[in-house]
């Protein structure tokens, strides 16, 4: 079933009286059906990371930068994972050590000489340009410079989605900031786009797995299938950018009508979360698990004890509550795909009111005047990042 289908089915279940009035509110909404075509929208991005099936990522950089020991230090980990206990109404999905996520290519410099080189470096970039995702590995230690960039030029011009590893950063010492610094203003990147790691020492390799699902979301089910010891952290992606966009979806001034939307985020969300630790479940099954946990009645509640905190603007309450609701659902079903356990109906209504708490502190932060929906949805994924995983 398609995502539209989903949002179909849930029209045609509404009271008559229901959806007349929601109908009546969308006339007034400024564009007509413009703004209720944003939030599907939101909710249709949501879903590519809960039903993406892109598993090409291409580990690609010069000779002797760290690639091998990248490679290898994703796909053997430290510590064998559990088992992951089962969740009645589930099917497990067989799993695969050889899924053949990642693959190495060494990538010639633009400076390449004679025949034999310029045919490698061909080569080198016909193979990028069958990936879905490339990690772009430097070497740290040795700075990025114009030989560095050109590379990375001539890389992005594949059209491929792209983030930069810069390794051996254990090397640099004290000089760390400055080299990363210097490495995203040479390269002309954000940011979120370089992230310095040691692959030998296994630092920093949480924050590339975020990255990666944050660059290009359809890679989420292949890397959980890949690496099953990181699924607690894929898990909090799909978190992170479900309440961020939730959140975005309860800052836009529609007023009943944007609960549809919300709970689209709110399901595929769940089975992204399922994906992530190899259940198959239905659309249905997700919308069960979502009613089971009583995410409404609870928001509800939020809604109605944090609106006494100081009277914040009802577009801060509304995006924050929507945020922290589905971010502690999140959890909730993160604990019970993991564990089994499902959380008490206290220990969800504490975990809503704190993770919305938070949500509305971060937003506070940019006063009373309404932010861009980029801006709204940066604040909220910092502060769900900053937010630890429940036990």
């Amino acid at each position: 079933m398609r995502w539209s289908d989903e949002f179909q089915g849930t029209w045609d279940n509404l009271p008559k009286g229901t959806r007349t009035e929601i109908e009546r509110a969308l006339q007034r909404v400024p564009g007509g059906l413009k703004g209720w075509r944003e939030l599907i929208d939101l909710a249709a991005e949501h879903f590519r990371m809960a039903a993406g099936t892109k598993r090409k990522v291409a580990i690609v950089g010069p000779a002797n930068v760290g690639k091998s020991t990248l490679y290898n230090a994703l796909i053997q980990p430290e510590e064998k994972p559990a088992e992951v206990s089962a969740v009645p109404g589930t099917t497990r999905e067989v799993q695969s050590a050889e899924a053949g996520v990642f693959a190495m290519i060494d990538t010639p410099g633009t400076d390449a000489e004679g025949e034999g080189g310029e045919a490698d470096r061909r080569k080198a970039l016909r193979a990028a340009s069958s990936a879905d995702l490339m990690v772009l590995v430097f070497d740290g230690s040795h700075g990025v410079r114009n030989p560095e960039r050109a590379l990375h030029q001539e890389l992005s011009a594949l059209g491929v989605p792209m983030i930069v590893a810069l390794n051996k950063i254990d090397l640099v010492g004290e000089e760390y900031a400055a080299v990363t610094g210097r490495a995203i203003g040479t390269l002309k990147l954000g940011h979120d786009e370089v992230i310095p790691i040691s692959a030998l020492h296994r630092e920093g390799l949480e924050d590339l797995l975020l990255t990666m699902v944050k660059k290009e979301p359809e890679v989420l089910v292949a890397l959980a299938e890949e690496l099953p010891a990181y699924r607690r952290k894929l898990a909090q992606a799909v978190i992170v950018r479900g309440a961020s966009a939730a959140g975005a979806i309860g800052f836009t001034p529609l007023p009943i009508i944007d609960f549809i939307p919300i709970l689209g985020v709110q399901i595929t969300m769940v089975l992204g979360i399922a994906r992530v630790y190899a259940y198959r479940i239905s659309l249905a099954r997700a919308r069960e698990l979502i009613a089971t946990f009583g995410v409404g009645a609870v928001g509800r509640l939020a809604f109605y004890e944090l609106s006494k905190f100081g009277g914040p603007p009802t577009w801060l309450l509304s995006a924050g509550i929507a945020a922290g609701t589905t971010a502690a659902l999140g959890y909730a079903a993160e604990t019970w795909f993991e564990s089994g356990r499902k959380l008490s109906n206290a220990e969800l209504k504490a975990l809503m009111l704190r993770t919305s708490k938070t949500m509305m502190e971060r937003l506070k932060a940019l006063g009373r005047r309404r932010p861009r929906k980029t801006e709204l949805k940066e604040q909220l994924g910092g502060a769900l990042e900053d937010l630890p995983m429940e036990d």
